[in-house]
């Protein structure tokens, strides 16, 4: 898939929900993986364009994992001349070590928003862009209705009272393998994940039996996107369509 393609995605799904405002500073959270790596590509090349200047800045917590590779990352944001944070944290060994998590996902996933939340509002950020696609907000939704009995997902832009800042998630219109299409077309740095729980989470599970679903029932993954779309969703109904 070409930048292009990507930058419409992303604009059709910033003007549809109303992501950006003018003169936004938005914190970009980078893992390293193919999915936030493209959307720190596609901001920054909306940012050439977009009627409302907004400006970006690069922010990844490292969790402590030893093997953890960011060299790449830190020259891909100096050639795009990107501001660049790196927040150093023990989150891996309380998690892994400390306290030998049975569910490691859901604490690490805490104190991971909590150091990326504080490290924004430092930078003097007003926003933070994750890099959730389509697949993420199918599967969140599958994973609520398997697992905790009711119908939910994320929402396209969220705000945190408590912290004063917008969450908005610019990927939402991109399939994962439109992701996967562009990082190998561009040969985008992509630094995989040391988490010795990567691969072996229920996500992982309700991954495989999306992918199941859609190859016995074509064009089911598009049907549960429009249901939430178009469903009573709080966030999804206020602007989809307007």
């Amino acid at each position: 898939m070409k930048l292009q393609q990507v930058l419409s995605y992303v604009r059709r799904a910033i003007d549809d929900y109303h992501m950006i405002e003018e003169g936004d500073r938005i914190a970009v959270g980078i893992s390293g993986g193919k999915d936030s790596l493209t959307l720190l590509y596609a901001l920054h090349g909306l940012m050439r364009f977009y009627p409302k200047p907004f400006t970006i800045h690069a922010v990844t917590v490292d969790l402590g994992f030893e093997n953890l590779k960011l060299n790449e990352i830190q020259n891909l944001c100096k050639s795009l001349n990107v501001e660049y944070t790196i927040i150093k944290t023990d989150i891996a060994q309380i998690v892994f070590e400390d306290r030998k998590e049975d569910n490691p996902c859901a604490l690490c996933a805490k104190m991971r928003k909590g150091a990326l939340n504080t490290a924004i509002k430092q930078a003097g950020c007003n926003k933070v862009a994750y890099a959730h696609h389509k697949d993420d907000v199918v599967e969140t939704m599958l994973l609520s209705l398997i697992f905790e009995g009711r119908f939910h997902t994320f929402a396209p832009v969220t705000f945190l009272d408590r912290m004063e800042l917008t969450v908005i998630r610019p990927l939402l219109y991109m399939n994962e393998a439109d992701v996967i299409g562009f990082v190998n077309k561009y040969h985008v740095p992509v630094v995989k994940s040391p988490c010795p729980a990567d691969g072996h989470t229920k996500r992982e599970y309700v991954k495989n039996l999306l992918r199941q679903l859609n190859q016995e029932n074509p064009g089911v993954k598009e049907r549960m996107f429009t249901a939430i779309q178009t469903g009573s969703l709080k966030g999804w109904g206020e602007y989809f369509g307007k």
